[in-house]
């Protein structure tokens, strides 16, 4: 056997192994019947549809349009909605938050003349987009700062260079889903202001928002010159973004969403689920941003009772109805201790976790939803300790190698 047909094959079971692993994870969540909030990934197509479906009745008439051409009928109703919900002039379909993004950046740095935008080292922008602003439009970077947490005024108006933009991620993501207070948001928006910038919010978790700052959309909304919104976090849906803002910059927007190959054919099964998000899921995140707080809580107290020598939930408090768990075991151990559990107990506590902090610690990211509400503080504690136990299991046993 030649080298090359020895790693072929070694590639080929390893690809094996991780589709195993993925099936058992997929069926472990689907199989769950106590859940934090159903994923995305664990509904087979045909249970999608039906969902779809059942949404009918509260869609406004939208199944009875005719099926959409490169964004017309029912994606154009999604996009009025979204201006109205936002108090902008106009917004903009798009298949990805990314492409909107960075066709949002490209835009406000052709009218404002400078290519540099100032945005935080830990927004999406930065670590999930592939630094697509800055290899595909051509843009450069400042950061006004690396604590994990969102600028502040005094950091945006110390900037040693000019910039054209300040994006702001509301919430921030990998620092915990954090937020500024709403005081402090509007000096920073003020500040930018000082500097000539323009301001853009990446708010693909926008709509939890409002809770935190006790404001409105429209009131969010109007500190910026434009926002994207997602329509698949928080709401629910298949896929797809909006960028919403000044109508002459969402109708160039609507040209390079063109040339970046995003005028797709038809979009009608994303546009009715985004509808279906915005009149199922939208009117319940603030109860689902306050049973965080709940959720969070008894999280804490669980594994300060337990005896784990470092944990943190970050933030103590949710600023949304999202949080991060940090534990001092290694991500696989913790993977293998969260499918168990689903197997064993049908509950799930925990999907993924990642190593991406200081060594020997692990990160996942919880999210309260729906299926959250009937979960008392007890309850959350109680399934804390089954999963503790499970990951003291899966140590005993000297990890597992083959952990989903």
């Amino acid at each position: 056997m030649t080298a090359e047909s020895a790693a072929a094959k070694a590639a080929e079971a390893a690809d094996a192994t991780e589709q195993a692993a993925r099936e058992r994870r997929l069926a472990a969540w689907h199989g769950s019947e106590r859940v934090l909030a159903r994923g995305p990934l664990e509904r087979r197509i045909g249970e999608r549809l039906a969902e779809l479906t059942a949404a009918a009745p509260d869609l406004d008439g939208a199944l009875g349009d005719w099926v959409d051409m490169y964004g017309g009928g029912v994606v154009e109703k999604l996009e009025r909605r979204v201006a109205d919900l936002l108090g902008m002039e106009a917004a903009a379909f798009f298949p990805t938050g990314t492409m909107a993004q960075q066709v949002a950046l490209r835009a406000w740095a052709g009218r404002t003349g400078n290519p540099v935008v100032a945005v935080h080292p830990l927004a999406h922008l930065e670590v999930h987009e592939r630094d697509a602003y800055l290899t595909v439009s051509g843009l450069r970077a400042v950061r006004p700062t690396s604590e994990p947490r969102l600028p502040t005024a005094a950091e945006i108006r110390d900037l040693e260079e000019p910039f054209g933009t300040l994006a702001l991620e509301l919430p921030l993501r990998d620092a915990g889903f954090v937020l500024p207070e709403w005081d402090d948001l509007v000096d920073v928006v003020e500040a930018a202001r000082e500097r000539e910038a323009v301001v853009h919010f990446d708010g693909a978790r926008l709509w939890e928002c409002t809770t935190h700052f006790g404001r409105g959309l429209p009131e969010i909304a109007a500190l910026a010159d434009t926002v994207y919104v997602s329509f698949y976090k928080s709401l629910d849906g298949i896929a797809g973004a909006a960028l919403a803002g000044p109508e002459t910059l969402i109708a160039e927007a609507t040209a390079w969403r063109h040339r970046y190959g995003g005028q797709v054919f038809q979009q009608w099964p994303t546009a009715l689920a985004a509808l279906a998000g915005l009149d199922r899921e939208l009117p319940r995140l603030p109860s689902y941003v306050a049973h965080a707080a709940v959720v969070a809580g008894a999280m804490r107290e669980a594994f300060t009772a337990a005896g784990v020598a470092w944990s943190r939930v970050q933030p103590e408090v949710p600023h949304t109805h999202q949080f991060q768990v940090w534990l001092p075991y290694p991500s696989r151990v913790l993977d293998e201790a969260g499918i168990r559990l689903a197997e064993e107990t049908r509950t799930t506590l925990f999907r993924r976790w990642w190593e991406q902090g200081p060594p020997g610690l692990a990160v996942s990211e919880v999210t309260v939803a729906a299926p959250a509400l009937d979960w008392t503080a007890e309850d959350v504690k109680e399934a804390v300790a089954a999963f503790l136990t499970r990951v003291r299991a899966v140590l005993a046993e000297g990890g597992t190698d083959d952990a989903a």
